[in-house]
């Protein structure tokens, strides 16, 4: 298998902090996607990473499509729960982090990929809006609590905790540790974890 990504994407960052918590050895290949001889469509037509290129030269995208095979692999469902109830959980965490980045990295596309007379003052504020919304639901649903789901590390914890880090990496200006403490905690629980310290954003 081998890994399309980059480092300072936060989606790959979940499956590379995936690999390293399963154990799975998964070679990486930086693929810059905005680069005019990119070769990304190649492995996926939406041109996005990451993307898993497996043993039969087949490839699997999105991040969450990704996440859930290799959570397949021995020891099985160790960050994805089996219990139902559980399980959807977990997702929905993930499904709300990766809604948040999704927001955030239109805001920072904004910036970088339009002409200033270009930009949308309504569109930013929208996509704001969203990620702090977001942020709201998920320092309410952490509450007091350790984990995300099950009292345990899982996948949730993961996708929380890359969406955070790419907002103190790439959009700063939000400040969102001011008014999330909780959050703030939570992050510094999980970048004490290899997995997390390993796969650091970079530009």
């Amino acid at each position: 298998m081998k890994l399309i990504g980059s480092l300072s994407s936060p989606y790959a960052r979940k499956v590379r902090i995936v690999l390293i918590e399963k154990g799975v050895e998964c070679p990486l290949l930086l693929e810059d996607v905005w680069a005019a001889d990119t070769k990304i469509q190649h492995s996926n037509p939406l041109g996005k990473v990451p993307c898993l290129i497996r043993d039969d030269g087949s490839a699997l995208y999105d991040s969450r499509v990704i996440c859930e095979y290799l959570d397949s692999f021995p020891p099985a469902g160790s960050l994805i729960p089996s219990p139902m109830a559980e399980r959807i959980t977990t997702r929905r965490w993930e499904a709300l982090a990766d809604g948040v980045l999704d927001a955030g990295v239109l805001m920072r596309l904004e910036h970088t990929q339009r002409e200033p007379a270009q930009r949308s003052e309504k569109w930013l504020a929208r996509q704001r809006g969203k990620v702090m919304a977001g942020l709201e639901v998920m320092e309410k649903d952490l509450g007091t609590n350790d984990w995300c789901v099950a009292g345990r590390f899982t996948l949730a914890d993961i996708a929380l905790g890359c969406a955070l880090g790419w907002l103190s990496f790439r959009l700063p200006e939000l400040d969102w540790r001011k008014t999330h403490a909780r959050l703030g905690r939570h992050l510094d629980r999980l970048s004490l974890r290899p997995s997390f310290a390993g796969s650091l954003p970079q530009a």
